[in-house]
C-alpha cells in the first residue's frame, strides 16, 4: 500500500480511498477530548518548569496560542464524524493537517522561545515533554498518520534545532532517532489499522446482508426456518414456522416436530410414506434437501418441502438439525392437475391418447414376455356429426360423456378404454389370449353404444364402428397396431358402419392403393384425365329424350379407368370434389348449349359442394360463361345433405332455385328417407333407385308398393318421377304402367360421349324428316 496513499496525499486506482480515509480519521473523533486533556497537562508542566525563569508575558502568550489552536483542532475533528459520512476527501485531510500544524507551531514557542531563558535542564525537560506528546500522538492517531507526521515533524525539527544551537548534540540525536522510530511506527500502525478496518467493515457488511436476507426470508409468505434438538423437539421456532403450524410460538416451542406435522396419524401410527422418510432421515441425523413431505395441520393436509443440516456444537458433537421449509401445496396440486390433464381427457374423464399409447406399449411388452396376445380396438361413432351439426356442440359433448360412461361400464379387469379425440374412442385389452374375447368386447360395445340416448329432452341414436388389431400378430409396435386398427375401422365404416372388422394384411394394399389414387387424383384435372359422359333420360310415354345426366369419369394415366365408386369417396374425403364438381358444372352447362332447347342437363352435387359458401356463385358463373338458360339446369342431391346442416342445405338450394334451376332428389328410399325433406324444399323430380326397379321386375311386393307410393306422393306434390336402372323392354313397360314420368337406364342408352349424345338428336331429326318426306 503506497505511503502517500496512507498519508492521504495520493489516490491510487483500484481502491475506494475516500472510504478508507473515513475509517482512518474516525479515530480522531474518538480521541479528541483525551488529546485536549493531554495537551493541557503537558502545557501546564512546561509553564511550571519555566515559571520564574521566562517572562510571564511569553508564558501567557504560549498558553493563549495553544488554547486557540486546540479549539480549532477540536472543531476540525467534528468534520470527521461518521454520522452519515462514509467518505473523506483529500481536501479534508489537508485541512486537518493545517490545524495540526498550527498546534505544532504553538508548541514551538516553549521549545525555541523558552529555551533562551532556561538552562540545559529546562531544555531537556521540555524535549522530554515534547517526546511524550509525539509518542502519544503516535498511539492516539496512529490510524491517521498525517496528523502525527505533521505534529512530530514540526515540533521535532524545532527541538533538534534548539538542542543543536545550544550544543546539546546528544539530545538532538535522541530526537532524530525518536522521529525516525515514530515515522516507521506510525506508518506500520496505519497500514495495520487500515487492513483491520477493511476486514471489520467487510464482516459488518456481510453480517448486515445476512441479517437482511434472513429477515426477508422470515417475512416471506411461504418460507420459514426450523430447528430441532437432540430429542427432535422444536427449538428457536420462528414466527413464520409457528404460523405454518397454525399455533402460537409458545405452544410450538419444545414440542416434538413429528407430532406437530403428523396430525391424527400420531395417534393411529398410520403415517404417509413421506413422513416415514423424514423420520428416518432425522433418526440417522443426515442432511437432506428439497424433501417433499405430506403433513397434517389440524384437519388439513398440506405438502411441505423441507431441507435440513445437522448442527454441531463447539466440541463437534451432534446438537440437532436446522433447516428451511416452504409450503408447496399449491404447486403440488398444480403439478398433479397438469399431470392429470396430460393423461386424461377433460370432457369424458377417460384416459387420453397419451395414456392409451402407454397402456398399449405395456400390453405389448407383457404379451412378448409371457407369449400371450393383446388387442387394440378403435371405435368411431356413426352419425355423430349429424348430431353436432343439427343440435350443436354442447349436446354433442353431453352425448360423448354418456358414450364414455357406457364404455367404462363395459370394461373388465384387463381392459382400458379411452378417448383418442373427437368421436373416436379406443380400448386396450391387456390379455386377449381367448380368441372369442375380442369379438365379445367389440359386439358388446356396438350393441351398448347403439342404444338410444336422452340428452336435453332429445332422443338420439348413434351407432359404433369398430376396427381391431391383435398384438404382436398384427404389429410389434404401438404405432403399427394403432395404424392397423385404424385400417380395420376404415373398412368397417366403408361396409356401412355399426360393424366390427379385424385387421387383415390386404387392408394395407387397399390403403396404399387409396393413397396412390389420392395422389393421382390431385393432378387429374391438370392432366385432363377427368371427362364427362352423358346418360339419356326419356319420357316414359313418348320415349323422347328430355334430359341427360352428366356423369364424371376418370381415365388415369397410371391406373387406367377408375370407377366412380372408388375415386368419388376419395374426392369427398379430401375435398377435391369441390374443384372437380365446379369443373363438371361448367363443362356440362357448356355442352348442353349444343342440344335442343327443351333438353335439360342434370348434374350431381356433392354435400361438400353444397356447403361451400360460394356454391350459388359457382352456379351463376357456369351459367353465365356457357350462356345456358337456368331452367335447363337440374341439380341432383341425395338425402345425406340434410344430415349435416339442414338449414344451410336448404338455403343453398333455395338460392339456385331462385335463379330458375330445378332440383332433383336422387336415390330416394334407400337412405334416411323423410317426408319432411319434401315438405321443406320444392323438388322438381324424385328419382326412384334402381334397386326398387329391379325388385319390381322380379315381382317383389315391397318394391312395387314403394314405387306406387312414391309415384302417388310425387303426383300429389306436382313432382315428376324418374325410374333408374331400366335395362329391358319389359322393365320399361312395367315402369310405364306404375306411372313413372321418366325412365333412365341401359335400355334407352348407356353413358356416352358428348358427340354421341349430340348424334342422338341428329338421328332423331333425320328420322322425323324422313317420315315427313314419306
Amino acid at each position: 500500500m503506497p505511503i502517500l496513499a496512507i498519508l492521504g496525499l495520493a489516490d491510487p486506482a483500484g481502491m475506494d480511498w475516500g472510504r478508507l480515509r473515513a475509517l482512518q480519521y474516525a479515530q480522531i473523533v474518538a480521541t479528541s477530548r483525551v488529546r485536549m486533556v493531554v495537551h493541557a497537562a503537558c502545557a501546564l508542566l512546561v509553564m511550571w518548569l519555566y515559571a520564574g525563569v521566562a517572562p510571564a508575558w511569553i508564558i501567557g502568550l504560549f498558553a493563549a496560542v495553544l488554547m486557540g489552536t486546540l479549539v480549532l483542532a477540536l472543531r476540525s475533528d467534528k468534520e470527521f464524524s461518521t454520522d452519515g459520512q462514509i467518505r473523506v476527501g483529500r481536501e479534508q485531510v489537508l485541512r486537518r493537517a493545517r490545524t495540526t500544524g498550527a498546534v505544532a507551531l504553538a508548541w514551538c514557542v516553549p521549545v525555541a522561545g523558552f529555551a533562551v531563558f532556561g538552562g540545559d535542564a529546562e531544555r531537556a525537560s521540555t524535549g522530554l515533554v515534547l517526546a511524550v506528546l509525539i509518542l502519544g500522538s503516535t498511539l492516539a492517531l496512529g490510524a491517521a498518520p498525517m496528523a502525527t507526521a505533521v505534529f512530530g515533524g514540526i515540533t521535532g525539527l524545532a527541538a533538534i534545532a534548539t538542542f543543536a544551537w545550544f550544543g546539546q548534540f546528544g539530545a538532538a540525536m535522541s530526537m532524530v532517532v525518536l522521529l525516525v522510530a515514530v515515522a516507521y511506527g506510525v506508518t506500520s500502525v496505519a497500514h495495520i489499522h487500515i487492513t483491520a478496518s477493511l476486514a471489520q467493515a467487510g464482516v459488518a457488511e456481510q453480517s448486515e446482508v445476512v441479517s437482511l436476507l434472513l429477515r426477508e426470508f422470515e417475512e416471506n409468505e411461504a418460507d420459514w426456518l426450523w430447528q430441532i434438538d437432540l430429542n427432535r423437539r422444536i427449538r428457536g421456532a420462528s414466527p413464520r414456522f409457528a404460523f405454518a403450524l397454525g399455533k402460537p410460538i409458545e405452544e410450538v416451542e419444545g414440542m416434538p416436530f413429528l407430532e406437530l406435522i403428523s396430525g391424527e396419524a400420531w395417534e393411529t401410527g398410520q403415517f404417509p410414506p413421506s413422513l416415514h422418510d423424514l423420520a428416518d432421515r432425522l433418526k440417522r441425523r443426515e442432511s437432506f434437501s428439497n424433501l417433499l413431505v405430506k403433513v397434517s395441520i389440524g384437519r388439513e393436509h398440506r405438502w411441505w418441502e423441507l431441507s435440513g443440516t445437522p448442527i454441531l456444537d463447539n466440541s463437534g458433537a451432534y446438537a440437532g438439525i436446522r433447516g428451511v421449509g416452504s409450503d408447496v401445496t399449491e404447486q403440488r396440486e398444480s403439478s398433479e392437475k397438469i399431470a392429470y390433464l396430460a393423461r386424461y381427457d377433460t370432457l369424458t374423464a377417460l384416459p387420453n391418447r397419451l395414456m392409451l399409447t402407454e397402456a398399449l406399449g405395456d400390453a405389448l411388452r407383457y404379451a412378448e414376455q409371457w407369449r400371450t396376445r393383446c388387442a387394440f380396438l378403435m371405435i368411431d361413432l356413426d352419425r355423430f356429426k349429424s348430431v353436432n351439426d343439427s343440435l350443436g356442440h354442447l349436446v354433442g359433448d353431453k352425448l360423448l360423456a354418456q358414450v364414455s360412461a357406457r364404455l367404462k361400464a363395459l370394461m373388465g379387469e384387463s381392459e382400458l378404454c379411452g378417448r383418442l379425440g373427437g368421436d373416436e374412442f379406443a380400448i386396450v385389452i391387456r390379455d386377449a389370449s381367448d380368441r372369442g374375447s375380442l369379438e365379445r368386447v367389440a359386439r358388446s360395445v356396438i350393441a351398448r353404444l347403439s342404444q338410444p340416448y336422452e340428452v336435453d329432452h332429445h332422443t338420439l341414436y348413434v351407432g359404433a364402428s369398430v376396427g381391431s388389431a391383435i398384438g404382436p400378430r398384427d404389429g410389434n409396435t404401438v404405432e403399427e397396431l394403432m395404424r392397423n386398427a385404424d385400417l380395420a375401422l376404415y373398412r368397417a365404416k366403408d361396409d356401412g358402419g355399426n360393424e366390427h372388422r379385424s385387421y387383415e394384411p390386404s387392408l394395407h394394399a387397399n390403403a396404399e392403393e387409396r393413397r396412390q389414387l389420392e395422389f393421382a387424383l390431385r393432378q387429374a384435372l391438370e392432366k385432363s384425365e377427368i371427362e364427362l359422359v352423358y346418360q339419356p333420360v326419356v319420357d316414359s310415354r313418348t320415349e323422347a329424350v328430355v334430359s341427360f345426366e352428366a356423369l364424371v369419369r376418370w381415365n388415369s394415366a397410371h391406373h387406367g379407368p377408375v370407377s366412380p365408386g372408388k375415386f368419388v369417396p376419395i374426392a369427398e374425403d379430401t375435398r377435391l370434389i369441390v374443384p372437380i364438381g365446379t369443373w363438371v358444372l361448367e363443362q356440362a352447362c357448356r355442352e348442353a348449349t349444343r342440344w335442343p332447347e327443351h333438353v335439360r342437363v342434370a348434374v350431381n352435387v356433392s354435400p361438400e359442394q353444397l356447403f361451400e359458401p360460394d356454391f350459388a356463385s359457382a352456379v351463376v358463373r357456369a351459367l353465365t360463361a356457357s350462356g345456358l338458360d337456368a331452367r335447363r339446369l337440374e341439380l341432383e342431391v341425395t338425402e345425406s345433405i340434410f344430415l349435416r346442416d339442414p338449414s344451410v342445405a336448404r338455403a343453398s338450394l333455395e338460392q339456385v332455385m331462385a335463379l330458375g334451376c330445378t332440383v332433383a332428389l336422387d336415390d330416394f328410399g334407400i337412405g334416411y328417407s323423410s317426408l319432411g325433406y319434401l315438405r321443406k324444399i320444392s323438388f322438381s323430380t324424385i328419382k326412384v333407385d334402381r334397386s326398387f326397379v329391379q325388385g319390381a321386375a322380379q315381382n317383389s311386393a315391397e318394391s312395387l308398393a314403394i314405387i306406387r307410393a312414391v309415384v302417388a306422393m310425387a303426383d300429389s306434390l306436382e313432382m315428376t318421377t324418374t325410374a333408374e336402372g331400366v335395362e329391358s323392354a319389359e322393365e320399361a313397360e312395367l315402369i310405364r304402367k306404375l306411372g313413372c314420368t321418366k325412365i333412365q337406364g341401359y335400355y334407352f342408352g348407356r353413358p356416352m360421349q358428348a358427340d354421341d349424345a349430340l348424334k342422338l338428336f341428329r338421328r332423331r331429326r333425320a328420322d322425323v324428316e324422313e317420315r315427313l318426306r314419306a
